[in-house]
Formats: structure tokens, sequence, C-alpha cells
């Protein structure tokens, strides 16, 4: 069972896989800080301030905190303005995503489209190559 095992985790796909999962998840991080630390604070600056990481409704009644963290300690809240940032960040991520694909598949397009490499002479007409050198020099 463990030979079993070992085959299988060592099949290619599975590897692959598991290399895309670990540079999905770094690819992530590094969305979320590019949603958290540069796109939203842009958004903010052009709307006035707006910082949509803190907006939420309690569903409490003794929610009285003005920051999410915050309220989320004292009650229940629907933390809708960390939703808005969560949708952003994958919004950004399917464009990007899109972006790397639609250019691959450009590269297989013209990989594709490249006309193949002629292909070397077979071995007879090598010989009526020779025969005709041979036969032009006699003429």
């Amino acid at each position: 069972m463990l030979k079993e095992f070992r085959e299988f985790a060592m099949k290619g796909n599975v590897v692959d896989l598991a290399i895309g999962v670990i540079i999905g998840a770094a690819f992530g991080a590094i969305v979320t800080s590019i949603v958290g630390d540069i796109f939203m604070p842009v958004v903010g600056a052009i709307f006035g301030g707006l910082d949509f990481s803190n907006y939420f409704l309690p569903l409490a009644s003794n929610v009285t905190a003005t920051s999410l963290a915050a309220a989320r300690e004292q009650g229940a809240v629907l933390a809708y303005g960390h939703f808005l940032t969560v949708v952003i960040n994958f919004l950004i991520i399917a464009w990007i995503l899109f972006m790397v694909v639609k250019g691959i598949n450009r590269l297989h397009r013209k990989q594709a489209d490249a006309p193949p490499p002629p292909a070397p002479p077979t071995k007879e007409e090598v010989l009526l190559g020779e025969i005709r050198d041979i036969l032009a020099r006699k003429a």
C-alpha cells in the first residue's frame, strides 16, 4: 500500500498540482497586498477617504464599535466592506489569470502557425542528387 501511494504521489500530475497550489497561494498573497496596499488606498483617495474594510452593519444591538475588528468582538456583524474587498481581490486575480492564459494561448498559436522545418532529404533523394552531379560533370 505504501508503494502504491508513493507511485501515486510521484506522478507528474500530482506534483504539478502541488506546485500550482503553492504558487497560487503566493500569488494570492501578492494580489491581496496589491489590492489592500495600492489599489484600495487610491480608490479611497478618489472617493474622499472611502475605506471599504471597516464598513459593516451590526446584527446585535450591543455593537457600538466603529472599527470592524472591535465590532466583531462585541457581537455579530455583517462585514460587507470586507466582502467588497475580497470581491475586488477576486476580480483582479481573475483578470490577471485571464491575461496570462491569453498570452500563453498567443504563444501556442504562433508556434502552431510557424512552418515546420524542412524534412531532411531521403536516401533516394541524396542518391539521385549524386547521380545528377556525376552526369553533369561528364557532360
